[in-house]
């Protein structure tokens, strides 16, 4: 009797999943795209309709299609820089010397203090660190009163002073240099400069100061915008209209068009002129964030 020799089947294959993530489907890539073109709308539209505004003249404003451009820009800016012989002009001047100085000394406070909480142990660190945090919480116009009390009871109400002083501590300064000297600033590097000699202060100066350059921008930038847009401190602060900065400024202008119009085209166009500033501080500074990422890529 034969036998007939089989060959056993091979066992069925299980197909695996492929590595990695699967695709995200279209709508999930589609929402964040729309959510983002809306959000750039919303800050967008505001601003060309400013800039749009800004080349009308004082009959074509309320006559023409809103983002059509009209004809006057010329004339807009030579009667700006003309009213209440150069006033605009004192303006701008007082806007620099505030945000300025104002986010140059605010800088060095919030570096000096966030440097100090991150890399040192003393008595009552955890007490001011949350003492600050409190302070990042607190809105700024429930302190407005308080410092115009504080001011007029030194006699400093109504001076550049008055504006300067409250723009020298910015508890959310503190903060961000706090976490950035953190990470930025190693404790060995620290420690070996002490070895060799080094006291504190030369430290901080030669040492930790050239490490704390991209957060100090950060700081800089964020104060120096939060200055030069701030209304309700000058506007406490100041009575002479020569003192003003710009955000007070256009607003007289704006409070005035209602008896005389023609000052709502030039208060338009200074406010067009007022964006230039924040936008060549961006375009300056931002090239210290991206040495700070390839000086990031290069050490990993």
């Amino acid at each position: 009797m034969s036998t007939v020799a089989t060959t056993p089947r091979p066992a069925p294959t299980r197909r695996l999943a492929p590595d990695g993530p699967r695709p995200a489907s279209r709508h999930a890539a589609v929402l964040p795209t729309v959510a983002l073109l809306l959000g750039a709308l919303y800050c967008l539209v505001p601003v060309a309709w400013v800039l749009v505004a800004s080349t009308k003249s004082s009959s074509e404003l309320f006559s023409t299609f809103t983002f059509l451009p009209g004809s006057g820009l010329l004339e807009n800016l030579r009667d700006l820089l003309a009213y209440g012989d150069g006033q605009y002009l004192q303006w701008v001047l007082n806007s620099i010397v505030f945000a300025g100085v104002g986010a140059v000394a605010c800088t060095l406070v919030s570096t000096m203090a966030g440097y100090a909480l991150a890399k040192y142990d003393f008595p009552g660190r955890q007490v001011a660190f949350y003492a600050i945090l409190g302070g990042v919480l607190l809105p700024g116009i429930t302190l407005a009163v308080p410092q115009y009390l504080l001011m007029s009871k030194v006699g400093l109400a109504g001076t550049y002073w008055s504006v300067l002083l409250p723009c020298l501590i910015s508890p959310f300064g503190i903060f961000l240099a706090r976490v950035y000297a953190a990470s930025a600033v190693p404790t060995e590097t620290m420690e070996a400069a002490r070895i060799d000699g080094a006291n504190d202060a030369r430290i901080f100066a030669s040492v930790a100061l050239p490490m704390l350059v991209p957060g100090m921008v950060t700081v800089f930038l964020l104060q120096f915008v939060g200055i030069w847009n701030n209304f309700l401190l000058p506007f406490i602060m100041l009575s002479d209209e020569r003192m003003y900065p710009l955000t007070v400024g256009l607003y007289t202008l704006l409070s005035k068009g209602s008896g005389t119009p023609s000052l709502y085209s030039l208060a338009i166009i200074g406010a067009a002129v007022a964006i230039i500033p924040l936008v060549v501080m961006m375009l300056v500074l931002q090239r210290y964030w991206r040495l700070d990422l390839i000086s990031g890529g290069l050490k990993g």
